[in-house]
């Protein structure tokens, strides 16, 4: 009654608001109202029971699960203690059994540690040889067997021990053989020649191999017997061929072969200051072979001078004389000057160049210096801006130094040489020409 008059009261009140305000369209009955007041609370209660019956078959439902949560708690924590027990003893079994096994290996343990480190070692050696191209899977080997012998539950078998024993026997069989067989090189598959444990070849050119990769050298050396002629070569052929004992990598011998540059490379190291002196010594070179040549010609003409009477205009000698045979009542103080000054006119086309050869053998040397000037500006100014630390950046400006040096040495050194040479054979000629001019004064004094 209390909820009834709860709503109703409400509504009433709303209805006696209403009324005094607003015409009524319809009336409606207490009776109607009341029906429909009751039938709401019939729903009402419906649902509350409805609610209430699900709510204890909930909470049954969650004491069952708990129940179950429970027990199987207290299953696990049996099933823990069971396989604790059980792992114990199992421990207990596993150490028995390690003292057993220690037992019955007795020396056998000590050998294991030798053919472990035996096997560590061939490991080691296998990985960086050349034979490896031709036994590959050797390492995955020692491998395994490493693993075994260091194992507390395996053991290695007598034929894996034996098999240790083969793959020493091999290399050091292999070390002393030459080998023709197919192996990758790059990402084809080539014939190669083994030539024991040095070097590798195909095709006329040397192999290197590292971390198991073949490749090609990118730069094979020079001034070595033809590789190509042992892998054309039979069995019991004796060919020459180049090795590098320090080994396949490019060792000591190899690398100094194939980081030697040709003359073609130092010269261009010299950078301008070289080009300069190699135009210099070119244009030396030539001056002093034109100037020989002219001069031989020159000297030529000479000696058949002095082997016919006819005087000749066409060469030094007949000059002189002809200015003797034009002053015949000349007094002897007159010829002489007469004589002396056609000497000197003669001079310039005997010694035209020879003093450039000179002057080129003094410059040479100086443009070397100054090469080495600028190459030793340039290492410091790398040491400035990358330390001191890689060599190969200070070997640009060391090569610049260096080379033109040595340029400017081989210039100035052959151009000294030529111009003795030259200038020698100029002053024989002139010689010549100071004797004919001091025997015709001799002659008339004599007179």
């Amino acid at each position: 009654m209390k909820n009834t008059f709860k709503l109703l009261l409400p509504a009433l009140l709303v209805l006696g608001f209403m009324l005094p305000t607003t015409s009524i369209a319809a009336e409606i009955s207490m009776s109607e109202l009341l029906s429909k007041v009751r039938a709401g609370r019939a729903a009402d209660a419906a649902e509350n029971s409805r609610r209430e019956a699900a709510f204890k078959a909930d909470a049954a439902q969650q004491e069952a699960l708990i129940r179950q949560a429970q027990a199987e708690v207290t299953r696990m924590e049996a099933e823990s203690s069971r396989l604790e027990a059980e792992f114990n003893q199992n421990e207990l079994a596993v150490n028995e059994k390690k003292v057993q096994r220690d037992q019955r290996l007795g020396s056998l343990k000590e050998l294991f540690g030798h053919l472990t480190g035996a096997a560590g070692d061939m490991r080691t050696r296998f990985r960086g040889s050349i034979t490896t191209s031709q036994f590959p899977n050797r390492e995955e080997f020692l491998t395994n067997l490493i693993k075994k012998m260091n194992d507390d539950t395996d053991l290695p078998t007598m034929e894996e021990i034996e098999q240790l024993w083969f793959e020493m026997h091999q290399e050091l069989t292999a070390s002393g053989q030459v080998a023709k067989y197919n192996t990758k090189i790059g990402t084809e598959n080539q014939e190669v020649v083994r030539v024991g444990l040095f070097n590798l070849l195909t095709d006329g050119k040397y192999v290197g191999y590292e971390n198991g990769i073949s490749s090609i050298l990118p730069r094979q050396p020079s001034k070595v017997p033809n590789p190509s002629d042992i892998q054309g070569a039979s069995v019991g052929q004796i060919v020459p061929v180049g090795i590098d004992p320090t080994g396949p990598k490019g060792g000591g011998f190899l690398k100094a072969l194939i980081n030697t540059p040709t003359m073609m490379e130092r010269w261009q190291s010299g950078g301008l200051v070289g080009l300069m002196i190699t135009i210099l010594g070119v244009v030396g070179v030539l001056l002093a072979i034109w100037r020989w040549l002219a001069i031989s010609g020159i000297a030529g003409r000479v000696k058949r001078q002095l082997k016919t009477k006819t005087i000749s205009d066409k060469n030094p000698l007949g000059r002189i004389l002809k200015v003797a045979a034009d002053n015949p009542g000349s007094d002897n103080e007159s010829l002489e000057l007469k004589l002396g000054e056609q000497i000197i006119k003669e001079r310039p086309s005997l010694m035209r160049g020879i003093n450039l050869l000179k002057v080129i053998a003094m410059v040479a040397p100086l443009m070397g210096l100054l090469g080495t000037v600028t190459g030793m500006i340039r290492v410091f100014s790398d040491i400035v801006i990358y330390g001191a630390g890689d060599p190969s950046v200070m070997a640009g400006g060391i090569s610049l130094a260096l080379v033109t040096t040595v340029l400017g040495l081989c210039v100035a050194i052959p151009m000294l040489l030529l111009h003795s040479l030259v200038n020698g054979k100029a002053k024989s000629v002139q010689h010549v020409l100071e004797e004919q001019s001091a025997g015709i004064i001799a002659e008339r004094t004599g007179r």
